[in-house]
């Protein structure tokens, strides 16, 4: 049996990369989704990450509390298969699905959502965001000074489902999102502390610029040729 390399240097064919322009409806996504992973995991399609924004939404993950949705008639509610708590999507804000074959490449479930958290990191430093992980606490978080010693606010958030180890679900980042949104939901089950974007925290990035950085920074964590290029 061939020893699996590490996921950040598996020699593997580059994935292939969509980017919707116009907001994708929720439930079209999941079902592209779902028919991409039964062809990856049958060797029938490449790999695939998508980048896209969905109209304003909320979604539950498999942990998600009812108390934790104080708005329920704000925005349609999806209940989806991902782990996690509640969530927001919506315009200005980049999602992106991930679509990898660990079997493939490193099947380690904890090693891919570090991964994950790295790869946001990474493209955060880009336009100078200093992100960071908490215990406890999944996703991306923001020291905010201005609003006191211990103030933070996440940026980005991580929620991911695996079958036959391939994965999807994936991030997503605030670019510029209408952050008021947020209010109608306890995001993630965390009530201590806020939510910002890269707008909020004074940085003009265009989602192009955002997706640029994704592409450049994916092919340093996960490998393979860079397709900002």
């Amino acid at each position: 049996m061939v020893k699996p390399l590490p996921l950040a240097a598996a020699d593997a064919e580059t994935p292939e990369w969509r980017i919707s322009d116009a907001p994708v409806p929720y439930e079209a996504a999941v079902r592209e989704m779902e028919e991409r992973v039964a062809a990856i995991a049958d060797g029938r399609a490449r790999e695939l990450v998508w980048l896209l924004e969905h109209p304003p939404l909320y979604t539950a993950g498999t942990s998600a509390e009812e108390r934790d949705l104080m708005d329920p008639d704000r925005f349609p509610v999806f209940q989806t298969g991902r782990g996690g708590q509640y969530t927001y999507h919506g315009p200005g804000q980049r999602v992106a699905y991930v679509m990898l074959d660990l079997k493939r490449r490193r099947p380690d479930v904890r090693e891919f959502v570090g991964d994950l958290e790295k790869w946001l990191i990474a493209t955060l430093a880009e336009f100078n965001v200093t992100g960071e992980l908490r215990e406890g606490r999944v996703g991306v978080w923001v020291r905010r000074a201005e609003k006191g010693l211990t103030a933070e606010d996440k940026i980005a958030a991580i929620g991911v489902r695996i079958r036959k180890w391939v994965t999807f679900h994936g991030v997503s980042l605030n670019v510029d999102p209408d952050l008021d949104h947020f209010s109608g939901i306890v995001p993630c089950g965390i009530s201590q502390h806020g939510v910002t974007s890269l707008a909020d925290l004074g940085i003009t990035a265009t989602m192009a610029d955002v997706d640029i950085a994704l592409k450049r920074n994916f092919a340093k964590i996960f490998g393979g040729s860079d397709p900002s290029r």
